[in-house]
């Protein structure tokens, strides 16, 4: 489009989100990410793009916005074209190595702060011995893809001895950065292994966002998903229980009695969840946490008994 067409840059960052409607993007979101990119491409924060946005377009900004709004509208994500996305104000490093952060998942990191206080705080006289803050915390977050869980979780508690379990080398890598980056490095432990194979028994807490999607979903996913994220963090075999049933098996048994697993799953699978706990005793659904648009997403177990 000439510039005499298009003379400011709000009009370019327009033309872009038609673009991208026509490529396959619901309106609102194409209006969001065309935009976004826009600041990408200027390097911008979004106070500066609303002040400047009946400018003419700063020189070169078509030759590098141009690049990102086509790598959209082959559906590509928008945190994988950036490089990043924010989780819990704090900006992750992603890549296709890794599951992208996703809001619902700091329904874990809310959950988690909310026991420690509890347990860690004057009340904790009312909890059994093994969770009073005698001794530091053993925290495990079990697969952990980009590291978001591991490093909010050492940032944000304090006494809490973090480990990070990754079963692909690539995501456990960048898990690994971000920690560095956001200054966990010392806080957070990291090991390539699956699930919980090889660790100590004596956890106090286990947070998980296991694969989760049945296998037979595959198609109907987003192409964004479905094309652009690791399938092995993404799908959980035939039923999308496959990893979750061994997670269960081994939280049985590594945590401490009245341990926690707080856990992530699909939406529509807070029965099932449930039923299949209820197989794994002494682990017994405390509480079910819904995400912010009311819908079940994630799980408070917990080791029951001595």
């Amino acid at each position: 489009m000439s510039d005499h067409v298009v003379a400011t840059l709000h009009d370019r960052v327009r033309a872009a989100g038609e673009r991208l409607v026509a490529a396959g993007l619901a309106e609102q979101h194409a209006t969001i990410d065309a935009e976004v990119l826009a600041r990408l491409a200027l390097g911008w924060d979004r106070a500066e793009y609303l002040a400047r946005r009946s400018d003419a377009p700063p020189l070169g900004f078509q030759s590098a916005y141009e690049p990102l709004v086509e790598r959209r509208a082959r559906r590509e994500p928008v945190a994988q074209i950036a490089g990043y996305r924010e989780f819990w104000n704090r900006d992750f490093e992603v890549s296709r190595d890794v599951l992208t952060p996703r809001p619902e998942t700091e329904l874990i990191v809310e959950e988690a702060l909310a026991i420690h206080a509890s347990a860690t705080g004057e009340a904790s006289m009312a909890a059994p011995p093994s969770l009073r803050a005698a001794k530091p915390w053993r925290l495990v977050d079990v697969g952990t893809g980009s590291g978001c869980l591991a490093v909010t979780l050492a940032l944000e508690l304090s006494g809490v001895d973090v480990l990070a379990t990754e079963i692909s080398e690539r995501a456990l890598a960048v898990a690994q950065r971000n920690a560095i980056r956001l200054g966990a490095a010392d806080r957070v432990r990291f090991v390539c292994t699956s699930l919980l194979a090889g660790v100590a028994p004596g956890i106090d807490m286990i947070v998980s966002n296991p694969p989760y999607v049945p296998a037979a979903y595959r198609s109907g996913l987003s192409s964004e998903v479905r094309d652009y994220e690791p399938a092995e963090a993404v799908f959980g075999g035939p039923d999308g229980f496959e990893l979750i049933r061994t997670l269960l098996q081994q939280s049985a048994a590594l945590l401490v009695p009245w341990g926690w697993l707080l856990m992530e799953f699909g939406a529509g699978q807070d029965d099932q969840v449930g039923a299949i706990v209820a197989e794994y005793p002494p682990l017994a659904v405390e509480a079910i946490r819904d995400d912010l648009q009311g819908i079940p997403r994630m799980a408070v177990i917990r080791r029951v008994g001595s």
